[in-house]
């Protein structure tokens, strides 16, 4: 006869090894997993992780359309981010071309509905803290759901140098930046060291936002908007201060020699790039990866977007000049 203690005991191990079993079973590559979710989980928003190794939870959805925005590439389903990141795009829009004559944003990539690593593109991105503005000017009309996936944004590099064209920069586009930087809760704006390098030879007077203004890889066509963690986020882990200078020193002089442009060496020894398993991320997000979520976009979506009619399919008209259509080159 087996005691009841035993018995118990070897119950215990089987449901303790079911589990385990289970919590392997259901770990698999992050960006997968992430990348399959459509919609947000329920509850208050929190940024769980680093910018580049995390999750979201409680997300919102920028409307497609607003008063002065439109979202682009919206196959990717990335519009969303943390509600106060999604307000700050939304004030973006609304002073810039209220006070600076921007005519609207066109909105990249925010983060997916519920952050974490992307199937394609960016390592970042992944606690909706993240967004990327282009830098092309948002057209008089409506972008048809086609010309937002096939519409260009334009460089604002000359040819294939690390310099600003002088033809291609403006002025609003530095008022642009400098909207973006004034907001508090803004701590980085990611540029092209030739676009930070114009800045710092052309801004008079206040320079002192300059400091948010930081010079990365990328970002000729584009700017990156990084907010910090924000309240009721206390698993999200912040970035080190920038610092005091405007950046226009050293460090910037740095991107204009020949190091931060070499290519590696290949590996004697090549090794199989490492997947990213949901088991690597912070502990919390396997929670919000199965959590319950609404029924619906618009349940989740914050603001009102501007209800306009379907864009005609002409190309033809309303365009800005530095705007591509869809069948030119950029």
């Amino acid at each position: 006869m087996i005691s009841k203690t035993l018995l118990s005991f070897a119950v215990g191990i089987l449901v303790s090894l079911a589990s385990t079993l289970n919590a392997v079973a259901e770990d698999g590559p992050a960006k997968r997993l992430f990348g399959s979710q459509s919609l947000p989980s329920l509850g208050a928003p929190q940024s769980t992780g680093f910018y580049a190794k995390g999750c979201l939870a409680g997300g919102v959805a920028l409307p497609v359309d607003g008063p002065a925005w439109q979202v682009m590439r919206l196959s990717r389903n990335r519009n969303w981010g943390h509600p106060r990141m999604i307000a700050l795009l939304e004030r973006l829009a609304r002073d810039a071309f209220a006070k600076d004559g921007w005519p609207g944003l066109l909105v990249g990539d925010i983060s997916q509905p519920r952050g974490g690593p992307m199937l394609t593109g960016h390592a970042s991105h992944q606690v909706g803290l993240d967004a990327d503005i282009w830098l092309t000017p948002m057209p008089k009309r409506r972008f048809t759901n086609q010309e937002r996936e096939t519409v260009e944004a334009k460089s604002m590099l000359q040819g294939d140098t690390l310099f600003v064209d002088p033809d291609k920069w403006s002025a609003s586009r530095t008022a642009l930046l400098k909207r973006a930087a004034s907001y508090p809760e803004v701590e980085r704006i990611f540029v092209h060291p030739g676009i930070k390098k114009k800045l710092c030879d052309g801004v008079q007077g206040d320079r002192s936002w300059l400091n948010k203004v930081r010079p990365y890889w990328g970002h000729y066509y584009h700017f990156h908007v990084r907010i910090k963690c924000q309240p009721g986020s206390p698993e999200c882990k912040a970035q080190e201060p920038t610092g005091t200078d405007d950046g226009c020193g050293k460090p910037l002089a740095w991107w204009f020699t020949d190091e931060p442009w070499k290519k590696a060496p290949p590996p004697k020894n090549p090794v199989k790039p490492k997947v990213m398993m949901l088991s690597d991320l912070p502990k919390l997000c396997a929670q919000i990866l199965n959590a319950p979520g609404p029924k619906s976009v618009e349940e989740v979506t914050l603001g009102v977007g501007a209800k306009v009619p379907q864009a005609s399919t002409d190309t033809s008209q309303d365009f800005p000049e530095d705007v591509p259509v869809p069948g030119q080159k950029p």
